[in-house]
């Protein structure tokens, strides 16, 4: 049977391929006589397909050697307490609010460092537009800039990613790229950290990466738990304590099956990226050549990831969702802080997902005109 197709913001659906390899590995790994989550995270089994995850993430996301790859627990929201706790000694904290999560990453720092400074905001657009890098007001001597590279609820990502050293800041650049990890490449040239959770692109809820530039550790705050300080769990390869050992397995399931992805001569994240592009623009052209939808985001900063959409006629709301429902068109429905409609368009949605919402929308359209 062809399954229906998951539109969710996160957790979200996984390739099908990793989901029938995760079944049939479910009791017995490898001949190991032991499914991965009875193994010890310690033992020799767990320990070969953690390091190959971490070496199939370096080689795919081309991140360089003077990084180190962190696995950990508590999600993107966890890390908004987790970077301060380790980057902030130097003083003030610079933030680009762009969103919903970019702004609760400010509010939660400010528990943490001396000085938080909202350096550019979008929200008197609604946030429907980025700010200018132009106009940013960057801190003299910060700890780091953070970004949300693309802000889920709004639909709002930076298609290129800052260049502080541009903008005449030193500072390093902290991106929270949960919700676009491997769907894109990344100008590691311009990072000092980037974390994620891993339940949009990568695999189920649970697991955290960290991708942070060596130089950026041993600076910890001592209120820092160990278990969150970023040199520890680097010394100990992940292992300080118990790591979410099925997340990081099918994690690894995840990176092998984009390792396959073809588009054209391109392979891997950049046959993705190809795929993403021509996802959204399908959409979005639906939508604005539409007398019924309309997307209120800027179209030079519309999210490759997350589509949100109204109807004109809200009063329609609960027919779309019904009839889309029927049609195995699943989780549309916006977030509840803003409303509407959102289409989670991530790496493991095929094209022909996007091309039955589009005929749905089409459809729905036409009926209700």
């Amino acid at each position: 049977m062809m399954r229906p197709y998951n539109f969710s913001a996160g957790p979200a659906a996984i390739p099908a391929e990793v989901l029938e390899q995760a079944a049939a590995e479910m009791l017995d790994w490898h001949g190991c006589g032991m499914g991965v989550m009875e193994m010890s995270h310690r033992g020799r089994e767990f320990l070969s397909l953690c390091e190959q995850a971490q070496a199939d993430l370096r080689a795919l996301l081309a991140v360089p050697a003077h990084f180190e790859i962190l696995f950990m627990q508590g999600g993107g929201l966890a890390e908004n307490a987790i970077v301060p706790l380790n980057l902030s000694r130097a003083g003030a904290v610079d933030f680009v609010v762009t969103g919903s999560w970019s702004q609760k990453s400010q509010q939660e720092a400010r528990k943490y460092a001396s000085e938080v400074n909202v350096v550019a905001s979008a929200e008197d657009s609604g946030f429907t537009r980025l700010p200018d890098p132009a106009t940013w007001t960057l801190s003299r001597g910060a700890s780091y800039l953070h970004i949300c590279s693309n802000e889920t609820i709004h639909g709002i990502e930076f298609h290129q990613l800052p260049d502080l050293r541009a903008l005449g800041s030193d500072a390093p650049l902290v991106i929270d790229f949960s919700s676009h990890v491997a769907s894109r490449s990344v100008d590691w040239s311009r990072v000092g950290l980037a974390f994620g959770g891993a339940q949009k692109n990568l695999g189920p809820a649970g697991l955290t990466l960290v991708v942070v530039r060596e130089d950026l550790l041993g600076h910890a705050l001592p209120a820092c738990p160990s278990a969150f300080d970023y040199q520890i769990v680097a010394r100990n390869r992940s292992m300080y304590n118990t790591p979410p050992t099925w997340g990081i397995y099918v994690t690894g399931l995840t990176l092998q099956w984009i390792g396959r992805q073809r588009e054209g001569a391109l392979g891997g994240v950049a046959a993705l990226e190809q795929r993403n592009m021509a996802k959204a623009a399908l959409l979005y052209e639906a939508i604005d050549t539409s007398q019924l939808y309309v997307n209120k985001v800027a179209a030079n900063c519309r999210s490759r990831m997350n589509v949100p959409f109204f109807l004109r006629d809200e009063t329609r709301n609960d027919a779309f969702l019904a009839g889309a429902r029927e049609r195995g068109l699943l989780q549309l429905k916006g977030h509840k802080s803003v409303g509407g409609m959102r289409a989670s368009i991530y790496n493991a949605m095929p094209l022909a997902g996007v091309q039955a919402l589009v005929d749905y929308m089409r459809e729905f359209e036409e009926k209700h005109a």
